[in-house]
């Protein structure tokens, strides 16, 4: 029998007194910390035999850290057997070392895990960009990085309840992770009422007013009256 059919529950007499396993819709997954990733994959390779290099990528978990992972496959007997392979690494020093000394193909994957999240894979024999030109600054796949595009124009799509001429009671408004408060950071920094009195059109007539504000050479609106085209609309 191989090592690979006593998961999950033989996941300590394989992986190590640390280790987890779970298994569902058919994927085994294998937790380990992070001073056992390497050893790890080299396990799943020699042990249960998933010499099949699938992928690699990471999840920005808030809270927990950048959770890596590896989708390895063993192939073989009539039968396909998936493993993925995690670890968790700090927020705050995202390191690994690399997994290119047992499957090369990894190589890529990990510059690419690198660029949008910004995890370091010691050890890596290239890290050098791969999808980002260089100069970019920041990790696009952090929860935290500031999507400046949403920031600046409204998203594109159907209004949400409340905004529409259709009436009906209005959502509660969340901003999504990477999205500050437009009346903290970006052009209309400043230039928007407290929450509660903010509408649609009061950042619109924001919008619109930025150009203005900077031909006057004013950063300034407190004494400015924004007319948002509806009269019961009046922002100062």
């Amino acid at each position: 029998m191989n090592a690979y059919d006593t998961l999950p529950d033989g996941v300590t007499d394989v992986f190590g007194a640390e280790a987890t396993a779970e298994s569902a819709y058919g994927l085994l997954t294998v937790d380990v910390p992070a001073g056992s990733w390497v050893p790890a994959l080299e396990t799943a390779r020699t042990d249960l035999g998933c010499t099949y290099f699938d992928w690699l990528s990471a999840v920005d978990e808030p809270g927990s850290g950048f959770r890596v992972c590896a989708h390895v496959v063993a192939l073989g007997g009539g039968r396909v057997r998936r493993l993925l392979v995690r670890t968790t690494v700090p927020h705050d020093a995202p390191v690994l070392p690399t997994a290119v000394g047992v499957y090369a193909g990894a190589a890529w994957h990990e510059r690419e895990t690198h660029e949008m999240f910004g995890v370091v894979f010691e050890g890596h024999p290239n890290p050098a960009h791969l999808l980002l030109p260089d100069g970019f600054e920041g990790h696009p796949l952090r929860k935290d990085f500031v999507l400046a595009a949403r920031v600046a124009k409204a998203w594109p799509g159907a209004k949400e309840p409340g905004e529409s001429e259709h009436g009906g009671p209005r959502r509660r408004q969340m901003l999504p992770p990477g999205v500050p408060d437009p009346n903290e950071w970006g052009p209309l920094k400043g230039l928007l009422p407290a929450p509660p009195a903010r509408t649609l059109t009061a950042i619109a007539a924001a919008v619109l007013l930025t150009p203005a504000l900077a031909a006057c050479g004013s950063d300034e609106p407190a004494d400015l009256v924004i007319y948002s085209g509806r009269n019961e609309n009046l922002v100062q």
